[in-house]
């Protein structure tokens, strides 16, 4: 600055120094903080699994404390580690009968549960083996009356235990995973009747989305002192779906949905009419190579359960979706009276198609439920 020169303001003031504080993501507890041994650690690092998710974070203290647990959690939350690590490093490898006992409501889960103890038991030199409906009993019973550990749906695992192929008389733990669900299903005499049978001294875990009701009553019976820990989910309930309607005629129904299809929309589930309609669909869009699986009354149980389950998995994380639908000439009255009482006027005249005023069936005059013209009776 030249000498005399007034000064400005800018020289004088030092710059601002503005400090933003960062959020500093903190790093979830590893299994090694809730007393874990490290062989079972070293396993779980080898699936690339080093910290815990928050309902394992919760669970794993008391449940390797040996101490009843109900846990309340979503589907997909890791709960299944949350009761398999605390099974594998209370219990050791016994050739006598099985130790431990996880009932759960489907084939399906049952094999992905045993998936899960099988990455983490052979530090232990433990077994698993999975009892379900759909295969040999004498090949299942010999499999599961020499495991450690036995993942089983109810009915079946009763067949085995009154056919005295396998023993229940040794377990120390019983796990019911999916219990809200397993009870919906009608599994309650069974599961009431399995837990019954088990030695009185042992631990218990429940883990269910709901807590209430008869997964409460049966808490109730079946536990000591449990202590409770329930996870606040905050993701998003899927309460709006995006509907699209799409006029065709009957000659290029396949070409269109096949044009959707393409569209990456991800898992999708149609709707057909006949159950040999959803054969010949599927068999239809695996032709044009989409995986497809048909869901109906005709197929076996272990079918209807795989893909009801595959279906089921869409519903994580609060995903939402589209539902579209295929218009024929002769249907767009009724769609679009349908389109009229679910509030879609916009889809339904953004997709070409007018609405259509309400279907008048009764009306006042002689007698008692007059028709209007000449339409036909019909019995509803």
């Amino acid at each position: 600055m030249t000498p005399g020169t007034p000064a400005r303001a800018e020289d004088d003031v030092d710059e601002e120094h503005v400090e933003t504080e960062v959020p500093v993501a903190v790093p979830a507890p590893s299994f090694a903080n809730f007393g874990v041994s490290k062989a079972v650690v070293d396993a779980l690092s080898m699936r690339n699994i080093d910290g815990t998710f928050e309902i394992q974070a919760l669970v794993l203290a008391d449940a390797i404390a040996g101490r009843d647990v109900l846990a309340k959690s979503r589907t997909g939350s890791g709960k299944t580690l949350a009761f398999a690590v605390p099974i594998v490093e209370r219990l050791e490898h016994d050739q006598k009968s099985p130790t431990a006992l996880i009932l759960v409501p489907t084939r399906e889960l049952a094999t992905q549960v045993a998936d899960e103890f099988r990455g983490i038991i052979d530090p232990k030199g433990m077994k698993v083996a999975t009892v379900y409906g759909g295969v040999g009993l004498q090949d299942q019973g010999k499999r599961a009356a020499k495991a450690d550990v036995i993942v089983a749906t109810p009915g079946r695992l009763i067949d085995l235990v009154n056919r005295r192929l396998v023993k229940l008389d040794r377990v120390r733990i019983s796990v019911l995973d999916e219990a809200d669900r397993m009870l919906d299903m009608g599994f309650l005499p069974d599961v009431s009747k399995i837990l019954a049978m088990l030695p009185p001294e042992r631990q218990t875990m429940m883990f269910s989305a709901t807590l209430d009701g008869e997964v409460g009553h049966l808490a109730q019976r079946f536990t000591v002192e449990p202590v409770r820990h329930e996870i606040v989910d905050d993701r998003p309930l899927v309460r709006e779906a995006d509907h699209k309607f799409i006029p065709v005629d009957p000659g290029e129904k396949i070409n269109v949905l096949v044009r959707e299809l393409a569209a990456e929309r991800g898992l999708t589930l149609i709707f057909v009419r006949t159950k040999r309609g959803a054969d010949r669909l599927a068999d239809t869009l695996k032709t044009h190579g989409f995986q497809a699986q048909a869901l109906h009354g005709d197929m076996s149980q272990p079918a209807r359960e795989r893909a009801v389950h595959r279906v089921g998995r869409t519903a994580r994380a609060g995903r939402g979706g589209t539902g579209i639908t295929l218009v024929l000439p002769d249907q767009r009255g009724d769609v679009s009276r349908i389109a009229q009482a679910l509030q879609l006027h916009t889809e339904l005249t953004d997709a070409g198609m007018k609405i259509h005023p309400p279907r008048v069936i009764y009306r006042g005059g002689r007698g008692r439920n007059a028709l209007l013209g000449r339409r036909s009776k019909r019995r509803f």
